[in-house]
């Protein structure tokens, strides 16, 4: 027999090992490092700042020579000609006409001359028209182009010398970029922090009202009890039983609404750190059952920095920003150099007079260019950008103002959270006395029942004041973190 009540823990731990296991304990830092893991914002962000990044190194480039290669093929229906069709036709005919031009000034002379003379002449001057009239064709063919087919190639460098600052410039607005990526990153971190340290305290003080609704409950039973006992006796009446079961039914509405509660920030909680929000989860501090010794105060400095709130270094980015724009812009009034090199080359190729052949050549050369009139284009886009950096200096001033007020109501609220804590410890030792002494009496018979719901009542207002007091310390701690830029 005492060998089957001895196994029967072990059966019940081999039929409920999931429902134990299920159940996960988080702490604060682990709901913080999965919110952070899991916020999809964070995540937009670290690829904004990668891509930031990315530009940054792009920026670095433009100081560097480029290099470029570029080709081409064109198709001509006709050809470039050197020569019109009239100089064509006289050198190809170049001997013919010579021939008979000579033949004609020198007729009358010929006629003079005997018969086999005139004829070795004629011979003769034919024979130099078809030499004179193929040097002439020939001439006529060397000069073809032969251009209906065209193909050219080339590789240029280019290498920035002076641009006005442009360049210069253009890598400054990338680094501040970047550096705007990165504490817009803080910024989400900060904000995800603060949200997660919300609901997670919040869950704690409704976690620490369901156990002090439940302790409420049993004590308003224990008195129902007590006084159905007097009724029973006869020292009690009906009426003074309802108004007790009144009190009990309010109690139990009470622990509902709390667990209700709990429940939905539960759900919270689990949506904020990337879970189901049906994980059975349970928080560290639920069984803390005094908060305000889990952790000191707060230690405020007197002189309260908030130069670290990232959302004032994204404003000054945005001023930094502007500066450089109009630097830029004043570019465009400044004379620009660069130094040019590269081989190019064509087919057909003109070196060699016109050969069908890929022929080129290396050239090198500066290119200056200097602005002369625009009609004040980039004098007005000069000025539209310094009053867009004065207007973000005006933001960051106006941010700058809000943030040191919110920095003072948030030392202000610490502060003051600190003092409730104090007096609600007070309250909390007099309403446990002030209970003590009421069921005290009632036993003894010198007290009504009356009495004794109205020292538990003040002991549930001193004990949920005592959860709020401890809650506000926490969260008044993190709202100045958050205010002066150092939660982490």
């Amino acid at each position: 027999m005492t060998s089957i009540v001895q196994a029967v823990p072990l059966v019940l731990l081999m039929m409920f090992p999931l429902s134990v296991g299920a159940q996960r304990v988080l702490s604060l830092d682990s709901c913080r490092a999965m919110a952070l893991r899991n916020n999809k914002q964070i995540s937009v962000a670290k690829m904004k700042q990668e891509v930031n990044a990315n530009l940054r190194k792009s920026a670095r480039t433009k100081y560097l020579p480029h290099v470029s290669a570029m080709g081409g093929y064109m198709w001509m229906s006709r050809e470039i000609s050197l020569l019109d069709d009239e100089k064509k036709a006289a050198l190809s005919n170049m001997g013919t006409n010579t021939a008979t031009n000579l033949q004609n000034a020198l007729s009358p002379l010929i006629s003079t001359l005997p018969a086999a003379t005139q004829a070795k002449m004629g011979q003769d001057l034919s024979a130099f028209a078809g030499v004179l009239d193929h040097t002439g064709s020939g001439i006529v063919n060397a000069l073809r182009t032969d251009t209906r087919n065209m193909f050219a190639g080339a590789v240029m460098v280019t290498q920035p010398v002076f641009m006005g600052g442009a360049i210069t410039a253009s890598n400054k607005i990338a680094d501040i970029n970047e550096e705007m990526a990165a504490n817009s990153l803080e910024m989400r971190k900060q904000g995800t922090l603060y949200n997660i340290d919300q609901a997670y305290w919040q869950v704690v003080s409704l976690r620490h009202k369901q156990k002090l609704a439940e302790s409420y409950v049993a004590l308003v039973k224990k008195l129902k009890g007590d006084v159905q006992k007097m009724i029973d006796q006869g020292v009690a009446t009906k009426g003074d039983g309802l108004s007790v079961g009144v009190r009990v039914n309010e109690a139990e509405m009470a622990l509902t609404q709390v667990t209700d509660g709990l429940a939905l920030s539960k759900m919270l909680l689990c949506q904020l750190c990337g879970l189901p929000e049906d994980e059975n989860i349970t928080l560290v501090d639920e069984e803390n059952r005094n908060l305000s010794n889990n952790q000191g105060f707060l230690n405020t400095p007197n002189n309260l920095n908030y130069d670290n709130r990232p959302e004032l270094k994204v404003l000054q980015n945005t001023v930094d920003i502007s500066k450089q724009t109009t630097n830029m812009l004043k570019a465009g009034n400044l004379p620009q150099v660069l130094l040019t090199g590269g081989y190019a080359m064509s087919n057909p190729s003109t070196f060699n007079g016109f050969e069908k052949k890929f022929g080129g050549f290396f050239n090198l050369g500066v290119l200056v260019r200097v602005p002369i009139w625009n009609w004040g284009d980039v004098k007005y886009k000069v000025r539209a950008s310094k009053g867009a950096t004065v207007m973000a200096n005006l933001e960051l001033d106006e941010a700058r103002e809000l943030i040191e007020l919110q920095v003072n109501q948030s030392n202000f609220k610490v502060k003051e959270a600190q003092k409730k804590l104090t007096m609600a410890l007070s309250n909390v030792a007099n309403a446990d006395e002030n209970l003590r002494m009421a069921n005290l009496a009632f036993k003894e018979g010198t007290a009504t029942y009356t009495t004794v719901m109205e020292a538990q009542t003040a002991w549930n207002q001193a004990q949920s004041q005592k959860i709020d007091a401890e809650i506000g310390i926490k969260l008044s701690e993190v709202e100045l973190q958050k205010a002066l830029g150092t939660l982490k």
